[in-house]
């Protein structure tokens, strides 16, 4: 039964423009449909906001912000968001249509994929992320549903920066099982998402592309949870016996517990792929891992695609059709009977007007056919369509072409971060075009990533060493302090590559700044605070007067404690934090007249005093206290000495 036309949206023309034509899916937001734009006549996807949420002021009031800011990020593996806007009750979000399947399908069909295919599909998706990470964008949610592969070969990211419900990690249904296998330990301890929650996610999906599985399982999604915070992510080679300890390695980097310890985002790393990726031979990356379902539809041309042919794809013909008939059909099944009729009725018809009236009835029919050929041939026979060619080598693009009855024209070669090197990344016409036979295709070949040169940016200023980066094609990465008597401080030391080693575009580049030549700090507690900063401005540093006292064996007024302290390091110029002292703390002094000696020190010491014995002449034999320095009931300073007099 087809559930779309149970839905009262599917048929409807929302806004007086997008007629929904059917309901391709349904999340916890929002339902997904097919539509046409009737203004510019183009096939869209129409996401339409649940209309509980769209009764959220606040929520519809962010969906729209953060639609319109996605609607800027343009990069060919993200998918575009083309307008937005609202139908009543109906709040929608109209984006780029792609006909497809989702990774998801893919390892539902595949379970698990040879490395080259799945680098092939992590590479788009990461440099979508890493456009997005560089725009002020987080995914928070990559999952395979939202990695969308299109008939053509393309990868592109779904559902950037689009809002989620606050409840989705709680909920038991198997969905969110799905989305907390991707969230990273900061996501579900602190709520925290930086670009490194979606590098985390993309490592658990290259795992889950490697092996066919999740790494941490659960009967509920609190175990699950509990494991992404507590397990390490186990290396895929423990399930694929063999597979390149690169890969294990990466899989390690991107979904490190420790945010801190994983690439700072997408654009690093893509740069660590392509770094793993460079040493892996053909058998390697092609190597069929155990847990792969039978591929056997698969064409050996298609081995560099960036995903092989589902086995669900239509095809044509006869079975499309519903099978070929069981018969020949004559062109007029009552011809028979007709001549049957007039064979009975005339009388015969001499031979050689027999023979000139079946010339004539020749004749018509060979004009009748050559008209309707002519006709087809002005309307459809002397075009044809530009075959798929994206994801294809050069050479596979020539076969087809060939194949097609077309030529190959010019062949331009631009580098691409995400196509492999020597993959067709563009034709002009574009597939599917509508073109005369023999008319040549040009086609737009992928250098692969672009390669410069790390630049010597030692001894510049940060600022200016990281101009020079991204004026030579690179991003600066993070930057870490160190002492150097020999360069400025706050210039460059070093690069992390260092320079002259050869890098692709767009990789990231750590620094290493002077923090100028250490200082060694002088202890001033105890000092006056004039005397104090004197003596650590002479040394080279600042000083800074904390706004808050406290209590201390020094006296009111000096310095009690220092930040940095005695004997620590710090840069010159840089800042020493003083905290003045109130003095010590009054402290209520017990009453001991009368006690004994023992009993009398034990209270007063436990009262943080200091006590001395009075004994005399009279006291030398004695155990008793007769006076004490302080009343029993005053206050003194904490520390400070009471005499107790003993006869």
């Amino acid at each position: 039964m087809d559930t779309t036309l149970q839905d009262p949206l599917v048929g409807q023309v929302l806004d007086g423009r997008y007629r929904v034509d059917a309901r391709i899916a349904v999340g916890g937001m929002a339902t997904v449909y097919r539509a046409l734009d009737t203004r510019l006549d183009r096939v869209l996807a129409l996401k339409v906001m649940h209309p509980t949420l769209a009764a959220d002021g606040s929520f519809v009031e962010r969906f729209i912000r953060e639609a319109k800011s996605v609607a800027r990020l343009a990069h060919p593996n993200v998918v575009q968001v083309f307008d937005q806007g609202t139908d009543g009750s109906y709040v929608y979000l109209a984006m780029e249509y792609v006909a497809g399947c989702t990774l998801r399908d893919v390892l539902r069909e595949r379970r698990a994929l040879q490395p080259r295919a799945a680098l092939d599909i992590l590479e788009p998706v990461l440099a979508a992320l890493g456009a997005a990470h560089r725009a002020g964008f987080v995914h928070r949610d990559m999952k395979p549903e939202n990695v969308l592969i299109g008939d053509d070969g393309r990868v592109k990211v779904a559902d950037f920066g689009l809002v989620r419900s606050v409840d989705t990690v709680t909920s038991t249904t198997g969905t969110v099982l799905g989305t907390v296998s991707y969230l990273a330990p900061e996501q579900i301890e602190h709520g925290t998402a930086d670009p490194r929650v979606d590098v985390y996610a993309c490592g658990v999906m290259l795992y889950e592309m490697l092996t066919g599985g999740k790494p941490h399982s659960g009967d509920s999604p609190a175990q699950v949870l509990y494991k992404h915070i507590h397990e390490d992510v186990p290396p895929p080679s423990a399930l694929v016996p063999g597979l390149p300890y690169e890969l294990d390695q990466l899989v390690a980097s991107a979904t490190a517990r420790t945010p801190e310890l994983r690439p700072h985002d997408a654009v690093a790393l893509l740069a660590q792929v392509r770094e793993a990726r460079r040493p892996l031979s053909d058998e390697r990356l092609d190597a069929v891992p155990p847990q792969a379902l039978s591929a056997e539809h698969d064409n050996a041309e298609d081995r560099t695609s960036v995903i092989p042919r589902s086995p669900t794809s239509p095809t044509f013909g006869f079975a499309r059709a519903g099978g070929p008939p069981s018969r020949p059909l004559p062109v007029n099944e009552d011809e028979p009977a007709v001549q049957h009729t007039s064979r009975l009725q005339t009388p015969p018809v001499p031979p050689r007007r027999s023979r000139r009236l079946m010339l004539t009835i020749v004749a018509a029919v060979l004009v009748v056919f050559g008209v309707g050929a002519g006709v087809w041939y002005i309307n459809s026979g002397q075009f044809t369509k530009v075959p798929p060619l994206l994801s294809k080598t050069e050479a596979q693009a020539r076969h087809r072409l060939k194949a097609a009855g077309l030529e190959v024209g010019q062949i331009k070669r631009e580098y691409d971060d995400a196509v492999q090197r020597g993959t067709v990344i563009g034709t002009d016409p574009q597939p599917g075009a509508r073109i005369r036979d023999h008319d040549s295709v040009k086609l737009t070949i992928s250098l692969g990533p672009e390669t410069v040169n790390v630049p010597d940016v030692t001894g510049r200023t940060l600022a200016e060493a990281r101009a020079r980066l991204k004026a030579d094609g690179l991003e600066p990465g993070m930057v870490t302090q160190e002492f150097s008597q020999d360069v400025t401080k706050g210039s460059v030391i070093a690069t992390t590559p260092r320079a002259g080693t050869k890098r692709h575009a767009g990789s990231a580049i750590a620094l290493t700044v002077s923090k100028g030549g250490p200082v060694d700090v002088p202890d001033v507690t105890g000092d006056d605070p004039a005397d104090a900063k004197q003596q650590l401005t002479d040394a080279g540093l600042k000083v800074e007067i904390a706004p808050q006292q406290v209590n201390s064996d020094y006296d009111k007024g000096k310095v009690a404690q220092q930040s940095p302290g005695n004997g620590s390091q710090a840069a010159e110029g840089d800042t020493v934090t003083l905290t003045l002292s109130k003095g010590p703390a009054m402290v209520q002094v017990p009453d001991v007249t009368g006690d004994s000696v023992d009993d009398a020190h034990k209270a007063l010491e436990g009262a943080g005093f200091k006590v001395e014995e009075d004994r005399g002449l009279l006291g030398l034999f004695g155990d008793t206290v007769k006076k004490q320095s302080v009343r029993g009931g005053d206050t003194a300073p904490k520390g400070s000495t009471i005499t107790i007099t003993i006869r």
